[in-house]
Order: structure tokens, then sequence, then C-alpha cells
């Protein structure tokens, strides 16, 4: 029999004797289960999808607010939503540049359910409608105090980058109350 066929053949046929046995591949190899399937994702990489779906929210309500027919801005106060409108979708892709997910592994269903709350996502300024620059200001600033909750549920890169956002997120607050 070639070599090849035979180790095909062993490989093939170790699940079968294992299970026939009793035994677990844990029972023989150190590490992970080799044959348990794909193992979960990391909570840091769950807590980093949140974030993405909370900062895309974000973008959203900006979108709306400079879209909205009888309230979009002008002038100024429009010039200066582009503006951070502009960071966060900066923001934005520098989280999804440090999203990490395995090949063949999907990413978790619902980020926000399983992550700490999201911005936005349960302030009364997003129930209140199209939106407004004062529901923009209460968005960023719930988004600064999330981010820096999440701080301590990830590794150190990924914390300096909420950090920084969070401290984007907290000027673009007071920047919004001037408007």
């Amino acid at each position: 029999m070639p070599r090849r066929r035979l180790l095909t053949a062993s490989a093939a046929a170790l699940p079968l004797v294992l299970a026939t046995a009793g035994c677990h591949s844990a029972d023989l190899f150190a590490g992970p289960d080799p044959l348990g399937g794909r193992p979960p994702l990391a909570p840091g990489t769950v807590v980093l999808e949140a974030v993405i779906a909370a900062e895309t929210r974000l973008i959203s309500r900006y979108k709306s607010v400079m879209s909205g027919t009888s309230t979009a801005p002008s002038g100024h106060q429009a010039s200066v939503l582009e503006s951070l409108l502009a960071q966060h979708e900066q923001h934005l892709a520098q989280l999804r540049s440090m999203l990490v997910v395995p090949p063949g592994a999907q990413a978790s269903e619902s980020p926000s359910a399983t992550a700490s709350p999201s911005p936005a996502a349960s302030s009364p300024a997003r129930a209140a409608g199209p939106g407004s620059v004062a529901q923009l200001r209460a968005a960023e600033r719930e988004s600064a105090a999330t981010l820096v909750r999440q701080l301590r549920d990830v590794e150190p890169a990924l914390a300096q980058l909420f950090a920084s956002i969070a401290a984007s997120d907290a000027t673009h607050a007071t920047v919004l109350a001037a408007l």
C-alpha cells in the first residue's frame, strides 16, 4: 500500500477508532480537542463586534440627522457634522482592522446582545425619531461611557483603541453642545 494512502486511511480511521473505544481525542492530545469542532470566539472578539455594531449605528444616526428633510443642518453646523461623521468612519475602519475571525468561524449572531449594552442601543435619543444634534450629543456621551466600561474586557491593544475612541466621542459631545 502506498504511503499516502496509508496515512490518509489512518487519519480517516482515527475518529472511528476513538468513538468505538469511547475516547475523546482530547484524551490523547494536549490542548483543545481537534475533533471537538470550532472553538468559540474569544470574549474580546465578541466585545469588538459589539463596538463595531454600535459605531455603525452611530454613523447611521449622523447620516440620518444630516439628511433630515425639515431639520437638515446647513452652513457651519453641516460642516461640523460632516467632520465628526468622517472621524466616526475612521474609527469604524480602525475597529474593523482589529477584528480577526479565524477562517471558517462565524461572527457571533448578535454582538450587542452578548456584550455590554452598546452605545445608543437603549438611549432615549434612539427612540425619539429621526434625530437631532441634541440626540447625537447624547449618543456620543453614551458611546464614550460604554467604551470606557468595556476596557477591562479586552486585551491591551484593543483597550488602547477603545480609550482613544472614547476620548474622541467625549470631545464630539462637547463640540455638539456648542452647536
